[in-house]
């Protein structure tokens, strides 16, 4: 099939290496320009560049155009694939070629539409993450689905460990969806709208430490920001302070949300939870934190003493 592919960063530039080395025929890449964007600067693997390598004609734009869709008829594609498209494509583009366009997301849809798919399934103890191939209509990761796979999440896996083992998933599922695609196959697995959740880009709002979270889910936001994303932070006597990895406390901690209270093993507790005057909770052991300046070092070093708080504002 004659393939226009719409994709950017690593997920479209490992969509567009799956359909180079397939038996289909990409005719034209549509991408992104480079964006200054804190998390579009992560995982940022040149669309343009594997395009141009191959002299597959590039289009870059922020989002479709008049010209756009002149340019795309006229290259009269069978259809179009498309991964981390930042902006809406509108009905008469995903329509535009005779198989219409296959998305490729990084969640298992209906689940985790949207935008940071990972990093939000992660905070929120989800079992599996994965990649899913689904038909684009009107409504943004709703369309019918064609193939789905999943891979577990492990107890100590970071948002970069799934990252990895997902984007592993992108050339199988692409590949796979195409072939049912180009045997004639059109009907699909349509998405249980009941189940659907849609989340919203990361921003330096969300990784904010609440500290009347549960510590389990301040543990599974620590993973979730691991390096190369931007760390999980909190603040200390009025200076930022890095959370870089942190446990669940063995024992229960009682009293005010993020109190700094007590050395447990390799580090240093912190109270947490709405309803931590219960004394029925787990806190929060922090192992490694950076200071404002790039120090890095272990909790129990940064904290010489017991006392005092962590707060989520200076």
């Amino acid at each position: 099939m004659r393939v226009v592919m719409f994709g950017y960063q690593t997920w479209g530039h490992r969509t567009l290496q799956a359909l180079l080395d397939s038996e289909h025929d990409v005719v034209t890449v549509v991408t992104h320009p480079r964006s200054d964007h804190a998390y579009e600067k992560i995982w940022s693997d040149s669309v343009a560049d594997l395009a141009e390598k191959h002299g597959v004609p590039v289009i870059i734009r922020n989002r479709p155009d008049d010209e756009l869709f002149e340019l795309l008829r006229e290259a009269s594609p069978d259809i179009i694939v498309a991964n981390n498209w930042r902006t809406w494509i509108p009905p008469r583009i995903y329509n535009l070629p005779r198989h219409g366009t296959l998305n490729i997301h990084d969640s298992l849809l209906p689940a985790y539409a949207g935008f940071s798919p990972l990093i939000w399934a992660l905070i929120n103890g989800e079992p599996e993450v994965g990649v899913t191939a689904h038909m684009m209509d009107e409504e943004l990761d709703a369309g019918d689905i064609v193939v789905q796979r999943a891979v577990a999440v492990g107890p100590t896996d970071t948002a970069t460990d799934l990252f990895h083992r997902t984007v592993d998933l992108i050339a199988p599922v692409t590949v796979e969806a195409l072939g049912l695609i180009a045997s004639g196959q059109t009907e699909f697995t349509p998405q249980d709208r009941s189940k659907a959740s849609f989340f919203h880009k990361r921003a330096e709002e969300d990784i904010r430490i609440d500290w009347n979270w549960p510590a389990e889910d301040l543990e599974r936001l620590v993973r979730a920001q691991s390096a190369p994303y931007p760390a999980a932070f909190t603040f200390h006597r009025g200076q930022r302070l890095e959370v870089v990895s942190a446990v669940v406390s063995e024992g229960r901690y009682g009293g005010t949300p993020g109190r700094i209270f007590y050395r447990e093993g390799d580090g240093v507790v912190i109270v947490a939870g709405a309803d931590a005057r219960t004394g029925r909770n787990r806190g929060l052991a922090i192992t490694r934190i950076r200071t404002a300046d790039g120090h890095e070092l272990p909790a129990t070093e940064y904290f010489t003493s017991m006392g005092g708080y962590l707060t989520g504002r200076p």
